[in-house]
């Protein structure tokens, strides 16, 4: 099962004594980063929401917003209608020459018109299990999201694992061609260099170049390495876990495999088979980057 980085997830819980909603999104990164905005009633219960994140996510740019709505009409600020209206007769005097009058919107941003209330600690304790629940049901509803982009991905990248088997079968029908080609061309080269000179070259030589070049092109190792790379791939594509990171470290062992093979086949029609591997390898690569 793979789990995309990309993600969203809403949800808003109601308990006897308070409405909460959250939000969370997210986009890839290679490690966890979290953002957490929350309001300052909730502000103590941070390292719990993070932790309860941490659980459920394991790579990503996390950006969590949380609001708390109180039924009984407590509220975590309060307006000093005193300094309010203080502020208000100074303004009006300063300014009534030229008939204008203040902005209440102006007054409130005033400095200590609007003040922090201080909830009771009961209150603010009892707000945890409306809060996770809140929070979890978000992150059902974001790992839904992100099942979804998954499947996707894997399905893509199950394609381009099938282009990799397709080409290296073909591949490996045409190892033994390259041999049988080098040694026509070596005993073409020799006839025509002996054609016309008193040389005598034996077959043994011939045979011990064969057989030099034979061990350098020889690919039946990286042709093994590269097919047990891909089914160890597959195998984690269906797994139970997203191992992004896993993932990434076989798809290079598996382009170091398909790079040694073309350096060392020295065949055109190999070499096609390679880039159309390569490319594979390059759209993974792609998809992976937004693997959890």
């Amino acid at each position: 099962m793979l789990l995309s980085m990309t993600g969203f997830g809403n949800a808003s819980y109601d308990s006897e004594s308070v409405h909460v909603s959250s939000e969370i999104k997210s986009v890839n990164n290679r490690y966890l980063k979290l953002s957490v905005r929350l309001p300052d009633s909730v502000a103590r219960l941070e390292a719990d929401i993070e932790k309860l994140i941490r659980s459920r996510v394991a790579r990503g740019s996390i950006q969590v917003s949380m609001r708390v709505r109180f039924h009984g009409g407590q509220s975590e600020y309060r307006i000093d209608s005193d300094l309010l209206r203080s502020y208000q007769t100074q303004l009006s005097e300063i300014v009534a020459s030229d008939g204008n009058r203040p902005n209440l919107g102006d007054l409130l941003q005033l400095p200590g018109v609007v003040t922090q209330t201080d909830l009771p600690d009961d209150l603010v304790n009892s707000l945890w299990p409306a809060v996770e629940k809140c929070l979890t049901e978000a992150l059902d509803h974001f790992d839904d999201f992100r099942q979804r982009e998954g499947e996707s991905m894997r399905q893509d990248m199950e394609r381009q694992c099938e282009v990799i088997e397709t080409e290296v079968r073909q591949v490996a029908l045409l190892a033994p061609q390259v041999v049988a080609e080098y040694r026509d061309k070596i005993l073409e080269r020799v006839r025509r260099l002996i054609s016309d000179a008193a040389v005598s070259i034996g077959e043994n030589d011939v045979i011990r170049e064969v057989a030099l070049f034979s061990d350098r092109c020889d690919i039946n190792e990286e042709i093994t390495r590269l097919r047990s790379h891909t089914e160890q791939f597959r195998r984690m594509l269906s797994g139970d876990s997203s191992q992004g990171r896993k993932l990434e470290f076989i798809g290079q062992e598996m382009f170091r495999e398909i790079n040694t093979t073309g350096s060392k086949a020295n065949n055109v029609t190999i070499a096609l088979s390679v880039v159309e591997m390569k490319a594979a390898i390059e759209r993974m690569r792609e998809v992976l980057q937004n693997v959890e």
